[in-house]
């Protein structure tokens, strides 16, 4: 982003915090009427918010689950300040989580009733009913108006996720650190699911000895090794992550893996295979035909495309959000169907889509419980407002899987066809 556009992005943030700050204020001279309009959502949603004062009672239970018939279980939501009600109805979804991190409201029983209360505000789209509808406009011109996945932006999300520390990621993930959705066909645990889920990838990419094969977006360049261990072929691996290429390049040493801090726009070679496993969702959707155009270029004629990545339903669901977007994955966009097939229009014909989103949610629940169970481990590096933050994270992106707004695409590609015959790989 060349500077005059970017002070001009900037100018138009500090607009949006200035009328967002004053919005607050209004809504604080109604607290009583914006806590009375939550609260009338209970019976609706089977959440029962439990404010300073207040006891709940086995009536009080039995009479709000009879209210809302739709649910055999009530979700209780301690609210240890009220004020709780105003941030969420002016900061959507960003309020809703920052105050989580700050211990203005609770869960009860455990953190799957954090992930229970989010599907279904997600399913009955609070947040979006009481986000007034000014703030759809502030979302677009903060979040999308511009390109903000820009080269010189690119490695941002590096370091603000990626390089939180090694010690971190190995604690919540398998053995093989892989930090994208497992494949959980006939697996019984992480380590197995993600075991098949690499299978998967290489059996898809119907993988020769040889082969020179591209991984964009390799985090710790497990799955280079993977392949080249198992399938004999030669990998580069490029990743925006410093301690992921600390990491690659050790536990790649000896092999023929090539593990690079580099953006994917500097690419420039041939190969065989590309994979692309997890990165859609930091291209931006500004920048997806030159992705593809990128892995068109560099693919051999007759070379297989696989892209791994979360996909939204359809354009009425946001691309983004702003407390993922503030806190998780700085500029991160989501994807859908329409998004692709326009992107890859002319460049790729579609060998094989397939879906297995509901895999996602028990991923998320096994990383979530990997990390909780890991914490003593490491919580003097952090604090407790990072520990609910991630919890948060985890639990939010559980529900979207859930409700199933979001989902886990792999996606085969071939330039023009490919003129043998190809089963994709189940």
């Amino acid at each position: 982003m060349i500077w005059p556009i970017y002070a001009v992005y900037v100018c138009i943030v500090g607009l949006i915090r200035m009328f967002k700050w004053v919005e607050y204020q209004f809504l604080k001279l109604c607290a009583v009427k914006v806590k009375q309009v939550w609260k009338a959502q209970e019976k609706k949603v089977g959440i029962m918010f439990r404010c300073p004062g207040e006891k709940w009672t086995d009536e009080d239970n039995k009479r709000l689950l009879a209210e809302c018939a739709r649910y055999d279980k009530l979700v209780h939501v301690k609210v240890n300040d009220e004020d709780v009600f105003i941030r969420w109805t002016n900061l959507g979804s960003l309020g809703f989580g920052e105050t989580y991190m700050e211990k203005m409201w609770d869960y009860t029983d455990s953190p799957e009733d954090l992930t229970e209360m989010t599907k279904r505000v997600l399913e009955k789209k609070l947040l979006q009913r009481y986000y007034v509808g000014w703030n759809k406009l502030f979302d677009w011109l903060e979040l999308f108006a511009f390109n903000l996945q820009t080269r010189e932006r690119a490695f941002q999300v590096g370091v603000v996720h990626y390089d939180l520390g090694n010690k971190l990621y190995e604690l919540m993930l398998d053995p093989w650190m892989q930090y994208t959705c497992g494949y959980w066909k006939d697996a019984n645990n992480l380590n197995d699911a993600q075991l098949h889920k690499m299978e998967l990838i290489a059996k898809k990419l119907d993988l020769k000895p040889g082969m020179r094969v591209l991984d964009i977006g390799c985090g710790w360049g497990t799955l280079c090794k993977y392949l080249a261990e198992k399938y004999k072929v030669t990998c580069v691996g490029v990743t925006i992550s410093k301690e992921g290429v600390i990491y690659g390049k050790q536990i790649n040493e000896g092999l023929p893996v090539d593990i690079r801090l580099q953006d994917y726009r500097e690419v420039d070679e041939k190969f065989d295979r590309i994979v692309s496993v997890g990165i859609l969702e930091h291209v931006g959707f500004r920048n997806y035909r030159e992705f593809f155009s990128l892995a068109r270029r560099c693919l051999v004629d007759d070379g297989i495309f696989l892209m791994h990545s979360i996909g939204r339903n359809h354009a009425n669901f946001p691309r983004s959000e702003r407390f993922s977007d503030k806190y998780i994955f700085p500029n991160g966009n989501l994807a859908n169907p329409e998004d692709i097939a326009k992107a890859t229009n002319g460049l790729f014909i579609i060998e094989d889509w397939h879906n297995f989103g509901p895999d996602y949610a028990k991923t998320l629940y096994a990383w979530r419980e990997n990390f909780i169970k890991g914490w003593p481990q490491i919580e003097h590096q952090y604090d407790e407002k990072f520990y609910r933050m991630w919890i948060f994270y985890l639990s939010m992106a559980r529900a979207l899987f859930l409700s199933r707004k979001c989902q886990l695409w792999q996606i085969v590609f071939s330039k023009d066809g490919l003129k043998r015959e190809y089963r994709a790989a189940r």
